[in-house]
């Protein structure tokens, strides 16, 4: 079985004057692969994927791909209309990728029955792996324990993104031991690397990319001294990345750096002065 396990980066979309900045976007994936992330993240909420057309979506994916290795690289994929979703699945099968990353359809809130049939009618069409993705406030519905177990069956259904805000669930999906359990909670990465889980999907190790990969080593080497050490210097900066509307405060540090413009596509905005305000100045303190 496949496994996924280490950092992933959830990509940004980096724009430039309304378009998709492809030269940003390279120097970004070479970026990271120097910092030692295991795998990239292609058009998740972070690379504002809803705000991209299906072709745009593809276009990211096949830039990316020409940077990072296809078993290094996960590809979202959401919708409510089967048919389109399974188009898209089609399309993105054609490119050799380490996985897709499904959550919930959005918004319609269907039962348990309908998201086991949902997940599964996806899973049967599938040719890669596929990660869930748990995460009720924005799809409106929770994946329980009993419906993940129940997927956790399916041969394509290899791990999941945990952003379900049920402790209890993460730790029963770990003792399980039936799916590898990626936290998708950037503050909760300690704790869930400590009980067990393989990795996180965090979209703050943009920044700092080198000392999350220097944590899940350090949790590995069962230093947990060191690695809450690491852990607590960069929980200030993770608060700091949610602290306006994801990715806006990531946007900006990144074009603190040179990487990208500090552009978004509406409905988001960049973020408020305040929050630009405080990311200058913990960069700066961490920088001396």
């Amino acid at each position: 079985m496949p496994s996924f396990s280490g950092i992933w980066v959830p990509l940004v979309t980096p724009f430039h004057q309304g378009e998709i900045d492809f030269p940003a976007l390279r120097k970004l994936c070479v970026h990271l692969l120097k910092q030692g992330v295991d795998g990239v993240v292609v058009c998740g909420t972070t690379g504002e994927s809803p705000m991209l057309t299906k072709d745009e979506q593809l276009q990211v994916l096949d830039t990316v791909l020409e940077i990072v290795p296809g078993s290094q690289v996960m590809m979202g994929l959401s919708g409510t209309h089967l048919p389109t979703v399974r188009a898209m699945q089609d399309a993105i099968q054609q490119r050799p990728i380490a996985g897709v990353l499904l959550p919930a359809p959005y918004y319609i809130r269907p039962s348990q029955a309908a998201l086991s049939a949902w997940f599964t009618e996806l899973a049967n069409h599938s040719s890669v792996p596929i990660v869930l993705y748990n995460v009720p406030y924005r799809t409106g519905i929770h994946l329980e324990l009993a419906t993940l177990r129940e997927l956790a069956a399916h041969p394509r259904i290899v791990a999941v993104k945990d952003c379900g805000g049920s402790w209890d669930l993460t730790l029963s999906l770990i003792a399980d031991g039936q799916l590898d359990v990626l936290c998708g909670e950037d503050a909760q990465i300690l704790a869930t690397l400590s009980h067990g889980g393989t990795g996180a999907i965090a979209a703050s190790s943009h920044l700092y990319t080198d000392e999350f990969v220097r944590l899940v080593e350090q949790v590995k080497s069962s230093d947990l001294a060191a690695a809450r050490q690491t852990f607590f210097k960069l929980l200030p900066m993770i608060r700091l990345m949610f602290s306006a509307p994801n990715p806006a405060a990531i946007k900006y540090a990144l074009s603190l750096s040179g990487m990208m413009h500090n552009e978004l596509r509406a409905p988001l905005l960049p973020a408020p002065e305040s929050v630009e305000r405080a990311v200058r100045d913990h960069l700066n303190q961490h920088s001396r």
